[in-house]
Protein backbone atom coordinates (compact mmCIF):
# COMPACT_ATOMS: atom_id res chain seq x y z
CA UNK A 1 0.00 0.00 0.00
CA UNK A 2 1.25 3.45 -0.88
CA UNK A 3 1.45 6.25 1.69
CA UNK A 4 -0.05 9.36 0.08
CA UNK A 5 0.33 12.91 1.38
CA UNK A 6 -2.81 15.10 1.45
CA UNK A 7 -2.34 18.36 -0.47
CA UNK A 8 -5.96 19.20 -1.58
CA UNK A 9 -4.93 21.60 -4.39
CA UNK A 10 -7.49 22.86 -6.93
CA UNK A 11 -6.47 21.92 -10.48
CA UNK A 12 -7.48 22.59 -14.08
CA UNK A 13 -8.77 19.40 -15.70
CA UNK A 14 -9.56 18.10 -19.16
CA UNK A 15 -12.16 15.37 -18.71
CA UNK A 16 -14.59 13.37 -20.79
CA UNK A 17 -18.22 13.63 -19.64
CA UNK A 18 -21.00 11.23 -20.58
CA UNK A 19 -24.66 11.92 -19.85
CA UNK A 20 -25.23 9.90 -16.68
CA UNK A 21 -21.81 8.40 -15.89
CA UNK A 22 -18.91 9.60 -13.80
CA UNK A 23 -16.58 11.96 -15.72
CA UNK A 24 -13.34 10.42 -16.98
CA UNK A 25 -10.25 12.54 -16.22
CA UNK A 26 -7.76 12.79 -19.15
CA UNK A 27 -5.08 15.27 -18.05
CA UNK A 28 -4.68 18.11 -15.57
CA UNK A 29 -2.57 21.17 -14.87
CA UNK A 30 -1.54 22.69 -11.55
CA UNK A 31 0.97 25.17 -10.18
CA UNK A 32 4.08 23.70 -8.62
CA UNK A 33 6.14 26.56 -7.25
CA UNK A 34 6.34 29.16 -10.04
CA UNK A 35 5.75 26.81 -12.96
CA UNK A 36 2.74 24.92 -14.27
CA UNK A 37 2.93 21.15 -14.31
CA UNK A 38 0.85 19.18 -16.86
CA UNK A 39 0.11 15.54 -16.04
CA UNK A 40 -1.48 13.04 -18.45
CA UNK A 41 -3.42 10.36 -16.60
CA UNK A 42 -1.99 7.02 -17.71
CA UNK A 43 -4.30 4.72 -15.72
CA UNK A 44 -7.34 5.02 -13.49
CA UNK A 45 -6.83 2.34 -10.85
CA UNK A 46 -10.05 2.92 -8.91
CA UNK A 47 -13.10 5.20 -9.13
CA UNK A 48 -15.63 5.66 -6.32
CA UNK A 49 -18.38 8.03 -5.25
CA UNK A 50 -18.76 9.47 -1.75
CA UNK A 51 -20.82 12.06 0.07
CA UNK A 52 -18.79 14.41 2.25
CA UNK A 53 -20.84 16.80 4.42
CA UNK A 54 -23.74 16.43 1.97
CA UNK A 55 -21.55 17.17 -1.10
CA UNK A 56 -21.36 14.47 -3.76
CA UNK A 57 -17.78 13.75 -4.80
CA UNK A 58 -16.10 11.34 -7.19
CA UNK A 59 -12.73 9.98 -6.09
CA UNK A 60 -10.19 8.60 -8.56
CA UNK A 61 -7.00 6.75 -7.70
CA UNK A 62 -4.71 7.21 -10.72
CA UNK A 63 -1.22 6.44 -11.93
CA UNK A 64 1.04 8.60 -14.13
CA UNK A 65 4.67 9.26 -14.91
CA UNK A 66 5.54 12.61 -13.28
CA UNK A 67 9.08 13.94 -13.72
CA UNK A 68 10.29 10.55 -14.99
CA UNK A 69 8.92 8.79 -11.91
CA UNK A 70 5.79 6.62 -11.73
CA UNK A 71 3.40 8.05 -9.13
CA UNK A 72 0.05 7.08 -7.67
CA UNK A 73 -2.24 9.92 -6.64
CA UNK A 74 -5.85 10.70 -5.82
CA UNK A 75 -8.13 13.15 -7.64
CA UNK A 76 -11.49 14.42 -6.40
CA UNK A 77 -14.32 15.97 -8.40
CA UNK A 78 -16.88 18.03 -6.48
CA UNK A 79 -20.12 17.51 -8.43
CA UNK A 80 -22.13 20.52 -7.16
CA UNK A 81 -19.34 23.05 -7.75
CA UNK A 82 -17.77 21.35 -10.81
CA UNK A 83 -14.27 21.58 -9.27
CA UNK A 84 -11.35 19.18 -9.51
CA UNK A 85 -8.73 18.69 -6.81
CA UNK A 86 -5.40 16.91 -6.63
CA UNK A 87 -6.19 15.51 -3.22
CA UNK A 88 -3.30 13.16 -2.39
CA UNK A 89 0.07 12.40 -3.95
Amino acid sequence: MYKLKVIAKEIEMIAWFKKMDMPIPIKFRFLQGDQRQVVKIDRILQADEEKLAGNRMYIYRCQSVIKNEEKIYELKYEVDKCRWYLFKI
